[in-house]
């Protein structure tokens, strides 16, 4: 299988870190893209005509794209435990809560975007400060309603937990979430330390 990939996506370290705990990287190769919402990639355009990362070509040629649709698919690819709990309720709770840490890292590469590809001159301010707004939102959340939750253990939610706030320290370092949010701090300083964490940690 090929992964096109960019190393600084936490999307893409979404992905990593699912080949990481599920023992499958030696399955993949990585193919680089350089891509941005003005630049796209012809190669990665096949079969993916619009254009997103990460996303993985198949042994049959046929491609996957979206992380949570690889993450899922690269779960059912192994024996050991499933990073996605397969039936019932959990299942919708530890997916809801995988979406809102996708949405996090949404709103901080949309930021990114506004703040780093767009002239100055015709920065947007609002929609900088509405992209932080749903950042804050989103992280109190997870910290005083869904923290029991997010440390209970190494799942598809918390993967995604981990990758929002790893982007944050990488493209926001100014964002002071640790100050703000202890319970996640303290969780991410302990998950960090894991080896797929570590592997994938990105370098500006």
């Amino acid at each position: 299988m090929i992964l096109f990939h960019s190393p600084l996506s936490p999307f893409v370290r979404k992905v990593m870190i699912v080949l990481h705990e599920t023992g499958q990287l030696g399955r993949v190769s990585l193919q680089g893209v350089n891509i941005s919402p003005v630049n796209g990639d012809d190669q990665l355009n096949q079969d993916n005509p619009i254009g997103k990362i990460p996303a993985l070509r198949l042994d049959d040629g046929s491609v996957l794209h979206d992380s949570r649709v690889i993450c899922e698919y690269l779960d059912t690819q192994h024996v050991g435990l499933p990073l996605v709990p397969r039936e019932g309720s959990m299942r919708w709770r530890r997916l809801t809560l995988a979406s809102q840490a996708d949405a996090i890292m949404d709103a901080a590469v949309a930021t990114r975007y506004e703040t780093f590809l767009r002239p100055a001159d015709k920065q947007w301010d609002g929609w900088v400060q509405a992209q932080g707004e749903k950042i804050r939102r989103g992280l109190a959340n997870l910290e005083h309603e869904h923290l029991a939750e997010i440390i209970s253990g190494f799942d598809i939610a918390s993967v995604g937990v981990a990758c929002a706030l790893g982007y944050l320290d990488l493209r926001q370092p100014g964002f002071d979430w640790r100050g703000l949010y202890p319970g996640l701090a303290a969780w991410y300083a302990e998950v960090s330390q894991r080896p797929s964490m570590v592997a994938t940690a990105p370098v500006a």
